[in-house]
């Protein structure tokens, strides 16, 4: 999350050879503003003004870190979120499955007019544009080829279903006036492609000599392996950090062969930079990078954070205490951002066996936690993780721990504290971190002197696949926790962040379903800005707020 700037269009048109050739219509990235036909001027609309807002969501969980909290909301309190005076406002619809966070900028100059501007990206390849305050489209693009449709579930996996096209969360470079986003697509032939595209948070236009058909290589023993585009799908959220795009990649339901990807690209002119696989020597066993739609993380110094999934790891290990293979399933990671090597790891002692078992590390999300200080007064760097079975690990990031088959050398473990197991995202806010565990209650962790200890709960439970909590808070005060229930219909619940077990609102309470929202969809987290809750359905967003507005 950033505070807003004006959009640097100078710097935009240096960056962008033949920028009106790029905003023409027909083909892949065309563009299609409120459905009015190529070539045509839109009718005008006068939306409101937009509602006060100092917010930018340009990422997955607002930041690099992947905290999971706005400290800017100024309009939504705990004495406001109620059932009497907030509720649904509306729901946004587009042409397919919202799995992506949106994203948001406030007041953007578009059409003229300013505007506080919603992105929502579809499992149809589409991306919209729309004003938060009035609901109306002003642009939408489709990020198809000719000839081509989103890919079907691979191999019937029902993973991501009916179709895949975008899943994964984009990432904004509002200076630069881009949208990063990466579009899944077959053609007639039966040719699949993940595309990296950079649009015009304005029009939608394509930027950059865009899209980058996405390709990569990787060496491995006796030879390289090259990416295969029909064996993933990108589901981990886009990371933008320091000029640097980080794309990562997952299988379908472990079809082999897989293996993780993660892709570097330079952000000011979209050309790869360094490729990185997890599993290189494992024979496509994996691992493969899921952590729940969540984003890989970045720390002040560049470094890139993630989990992985279940897959080949070597308990042998070379003179550094690496596996012998290069072959990380089930861990923690921590790749230098330029090169994307590994400089640091940790995989747990039962690594070989929780693989087996299917029980991923990589099926939640990773959070760095802000500079903490110990009993000792000395300061910690610290990230968290869970997985599916039901720990929480502590790690120093100065120090991850590596493998011991003897026992886990971390900064803490709480074993056992997420029964059912992670398929989702933390949150963390006011030295409290937030857990939602499959089929079990949304979780509080209070850290004291850098220790996590067990909070509050909810008094419900949430089924599969948990939930990924957000927060919303004017700094230290007025915090919400905010939760996706994926049930039929689905629920969107805010609760006191001092107190899960106060529940302040929830979508069901209103009489005559007046905020119901349609099905549930997993893998969905709220998202707030501007005083408005955003949330990802299978056929739009929904967005609730105060009553009135």
């Amino acid at each position: 999350m950033r505070r807003a700037r004006p959009v640097n269009r100078k710097m935009a048109l240096l960056l962008v050879s033949a920028l009106a050739a790029a905003c023409g219509g027909g083909g892949m990235g065309s563009s299609d503003s409120s459905g009015t036909p190529p070539g045509q001027t839109p009718p005008p609309t006068q939306p409101p003004p937009p509602t006060s807002s100092a917010t930018d969501v340009t990422t997955y969980k607002y930041d690099v870190a992947r905290t999971g909290a706005n400290l800017t909301e100024t309009t939504l309190t705990p004495a406001n979120v109620n059932a009497s005076g907030f509720g649904l406002l509306r729901v946004l619809m587009t042409d397919g499955k919202v799995d992506a966070q949106p994203l948001y900028l406030s007041a953007l100059s578009v059409q003229g007019a300013s505007h506080n501007v919603l992105y929502v990206a579809s499992e149809n390849d589409s991306v919209y544009a729309f004003d938060a305050d009035s609901g109306n489209t002003l642009w939408h693009v489709s990020l198809l080829g000719s000839g081509e449709t989103p890919s079907e579930p691979v191999g019937g996996c029902g993973q991501i279903s009916p179709k895949i096209g975008i899943t994964s969360t984009p990432v904004i470079d509002r200076s630069a006036g881009a949208l990063f986003v990466v579009a899944m697509s077959k053609d007639g032939a039966g040719n699949y492609y993940h595309r990296l595209h950079a649009l015009d948070v304005t029009t939608g236009a394509e930027l950059l000599n865009g899209p980058v058909t996405i390709s990569g290589s990787f060496p491995v023993r006796g030879g390289t392996m090259q990416f295969e585009p029909r064996q993933y799908a990108e589901r981990a959220a886009l990371l933008l950090s320091q000029g640097m795009l980080y794309l990562s990649f997952t299988s379908h339901c472990d079809a082999p062969p897989y293996s993780g990807w993660v892709m570097a690209y330079r952000a000011s002119s979209l050309a790869q930079v360094a490729t990185f696989n997890a599993a290189p020597n494992s024979g496509g066993a994996g691992p493969a990078i899921w952590m729940a739609g969540g984003g890989p993380a970045a720390d002040a110094a560049g470094n890139v954070y993630l989990l992985t999934a279940n897959g080949a790891f070597e308990t042998s290990l070379d003179g550094n205490g690496f596996p012998s293979q290069s072959d990380y399933g089930n861990s923690f990671l921590k790749l230098s951002g330029s090169t994307l090597a590994v400089s640091d790891y940790f995989s747990m002692s039962n690594t070989v066996s929780e693989s087996n078992a299917d029980q991923d590390l990589g099926s939640g999300g990773i959070l760095l936690l802000p500079d903490l200080t110990d009993a000792g007064d000395a300061v910690q760097h610290l990230a968290i993780g869970a997985g599916k079975d039901g720990n929480l690990y502590v790690v120093s990031r100065d120090a991850l721990g590596k493998f011991d088959p003897s026992a886990n050398h971390i900064y803490q473990e709480l074993d056992g504290v997420l029964a059912g197991g992670i398929w989702s995202t933390p949150a963390y806010y006011q030295h409290t971190v937030y857990y939602g565990p499959n089929g079990g209650t949304l979780r509080a962790f209070t850290i004291s002197a850098a220790r996590l200890s067990t909070g509050s709960a909810s008094t419900i439970p949430y089924p599969y696949p948990g939930t990924s909590p957000s927060v919303s808070a004017n700094g230290a005060s007025n915090g919400i926790v905010w939760a996706h229930e994926n049930s039929n219909p689905a629920v969107l619940h805010a609760y006191d962040a001092g107190d899960l077990a106060h529940e302040l609102y929830n979508s069901s309470q209103a009489a005559n379903t007046r905020d119901h929202f349609g099905a549930g969809n997993k893998f969905i987290t709220p998202m707030v800005a501007g005083g408005r809750v955003f949330v990802g359905t299978t056929n739009g967003v929904a967005e609730f707020g105060l009553l009135g507005q």
